[in-house]
C-alpha cells in the first residue's frame, strides 16, 4: 500500500483521509490546531456545541449526502423550510420569494423584475464559461439596471469585499445565487438543511472513521515544510518528526504553500502568493428571544457594515435560545478586523437592535468571537485561469484549499468532493498475489 499523508484536518482533509483510507492506504493525517474541523469546528457556547463558523445544507450537495449514507449517518440529516428578510430603508422586510419582492415599497417595478428575472435565470443556468471574464457588477447592472444593483447587491459587496467590491467574478455570484435559488421545496419556499448535532457530528464521525480503518490522526502539529527528493515528494517535517509520505495532499491555505514546500518552482510559488485573501469575524450572540423570524436577513444600510445576519435557531430547532452570526468579512489591513472583541459586541449588539428594537442587554446569555484571517478567497474575473492545477510539479504532492472550488462558494459538500477527488487520483494499492502451487509431475503408485 502507499504511504499518503494529508495536510490539514479540515472537512477537505477528512474527506481526504477517509477516502485514502477506504482505498486501502497507509494514511497520516496532521493537523496545526489542536481539533479537528476546521471551519467546522464546534464550540462549547454556555452549554451548546455550535460551529464557530455557520454551516447548512442545500438539495443540491450530493456529495455530503453520500458522505452521510457511507458514515451511516443519513436519518441525521433534517430539512427545515427556512425564509429571508431584507433590511432597508429602515424597515425588515421579508424576502426570497416573488411575491415578497413584488411587495417590497419605495422600489420601481421595473427594478423589482429585472432583479427576479437575473434570479430566475441563473437558477436554471449550468454553464458558467461567458461569465467567467466578466465582474459581478457589470454583469448585474447588464440585467438589473445600475437601480436594483444599488439597491440589493452594492452594500453587500461592499461589505464583504471592500476594495474588491467592484471587481468579483460574475461566475462567482452566479453560483452562489443558483445553489439558495435550487434548494426550494416550491417557488415560494425555501428549504435548507443541517445535521442533527451540527458539523461536529460529522467530523466525530470521520475521525472515527478513518481511525477505526487504520488511520492515524495528530492534532496539534503544525507542519514546517514539505520534503522532497529529486523531483518527487517524500513527506512532511513537523516540529515534533518527520512523516514519510509516497504521497502528500495539502488543504491547508494556499498563503501558507509557498513557505511551507520550498522545493516548488518559483513561477508556482508566485501562482500561490497571487491568490488574495480576506478575513473573516463572526460575532455570535446567544439571546433569551429571536431576533426576527428569518435563517439569514440581507443588510442594505451604508452604515451598517455587515452584509447580513445569521440566526442559526431557525434553521436547527433542536437549540433552545436563539443562536445569532453577525459575518465580518474584510481585509485583515482593515483596523476593524483588530478591534477588541468587546468592541465588535457593541456594534454587533447595535445592529440587532436596528433589526428588533425590542431587544435590550438583559436578553444576552453569552457571546463569542471567532476570528479567521484567510476566510474568503478574492475571485475577480478571469479567476479560474490563476487558479494553480491541484497536482503540483512534485511528483505525488497535490496542493488545494477552498479556493479550488471555484466558483463555487466555500461549503462542506464542495470540500468533500474535493478531498475525495485528490486522493482518489493516488494509484490503488496492487493486490498482493496468491503463491501458484504447480501440480506435482511425479507418478503416484498403489502397492
Amino acid at each position: 500500500m502507499a504511504k499518503v499523508l494529508v495536510i490539514g484536518a479540515g472537512v477537505m482533509g477528512l474527506a481526504a483521509a477517509w477516502q485514502a483510507v477506504r482505498d486501502g492506504h497507509e494514511v497520516d493525517l496532521v493537523e496545526a490546531a489542536p481539533e479537528a474541523g476546521g471551519m467546522a469546528a464546534h464550540f462549547d457556547f454556555d452549554g451548546d456545541s455550535i460551529e464557530r463558523f455557520y454551516h447548512f445544507v442545500c438539495r443540491t450537495d450530493y456529495p455530503t449526502f453520500e458522505l452521510l449514507r457511507e458514515l451511516g449517518l443519513e436519518d441525521r440529516l433534517q430539512w427545515r423550510r427556512t425564509s429571508m428578510g431584507f433590511y432597508t430603508d429602515g424597515r425588515l422586510h421579508p424576502w426570497g420569494n416573488p411575491f415578497a419582492l413584488l411587495q417590497l415599497p419605495n422600489a420601481p417595478l421595473l427594478s423589482k423584475l429585472r432583479y427576479g428575472l437575473l434570479a430566475f435565470v441563473s437558477t436554471r443556468r449550468d454553464h458558467w464559461a461567458e461569465l467567467e471574464n466578466e465582474s459581478a457588477k457589470d454583469w448585474i447592472i447588464r440585467w438589473c439596471g445600475e437601480d436594483a444593483y444599488r439597491r440589493f447587491w452594492k452594500t453587500l459587496l461592499e461589505f464583504k469585499f471592500y476594495e474588491y467590491a467592484d471587481n468579483i467574478s460574475a461566475a462567482w455570484i452566479w453560483t452562489r445565487i443558483r445553489r439558495i435559488g435550487r434548494s426550494r421545496s416550491s417557488i415560494m419556499h425555501e428549504q435548507l438543511g443541517y445535521i442533527e448535532g451540527g458539523s461536529q457530528t460529522l467530523i466525530d464521525a470521520l475521525v472515527h472513521a478513518i481511525e477505526s480503518g487504520g488511520g492515524r490522526i495528530h492534532l496539534g502539529s503544525p507542519v514546517q515544510f514539505v520534503t522532497t527528493q529529486n523531483n518527487r515528494v517524500t513527506g512532511a517535517e513537523t516540529s515534533a518528526r518527520h512523516f514519510p509520505a509516497d504521497f502528500v495532499i495539502s488543504t491547508t491555505p494556499t498563503p501558507f504553500v509557498a513557505e511551507m514546500v520550498p522545493d516548488l518552482p518559483e513561477d508556482w510559488k508566485q501562482r500561490y502568493r497571487a491568490i488574495q485573501n480576506i478575513g473573516v469575524i463572526c460575532v455570535i450572540y446567544k439571546l433569551r428571544r429571536p431576533v426576527t423570524e428569518h435563517f439569514w436577513v440581507n443588510i442594505s444600510v451604508p452604515d451598517l457594515t455587515i452584509p447580513g445576519v445569521v440566526e442559526l435557531t431557525n434553521l436547527r430547532s433542536e437549540i433552545g435560545s436563539s443562536i445569532v452570526y453577525i459575518p465580518y468579512y474584510m481585509p485583515t489591513t482593515k483596523e476593524k478586523f483588530s478591534w477588541p472583541d468587546e468592541q465588535l459586541l457593541a456594534e454587533g449588539f447595535g445592529c440587532l437592535l436596528r433589526l428588533n428594537p425590542d431587544l435590550t442587554s438583559a436578553d444576552i446569555l453569552a457571546t463569542r468571537v471567532a476570528r479567521l484571517r484567510f476566510g474568503q478567497p478574492v475571485c475577480e474575473p478571469g479567476f479560474a485561469a490563476k487558479i494553480p492545477p491541484v497536482q503540483t510539479p512534485i511528483e505525488g504532492l497535490q496542493i488545494a484549499d477552498t479556493c479550488f472550488y471555484y466558483p463555487e462558494d466555500r461549503g462542506i459538500a464542495e470540500s468533500v468532493r474535493l478531498g475525495r477527488s485528490m486522493s482518489r487520483s493516488i494509484p490503488a494499492p496492487s493486490p498482493v498475489p496468491s503463491p501458484v502451487v504447480k501440480p506435482s509431475t511425479r507418478m503416484e503408485t498403489s502397492v
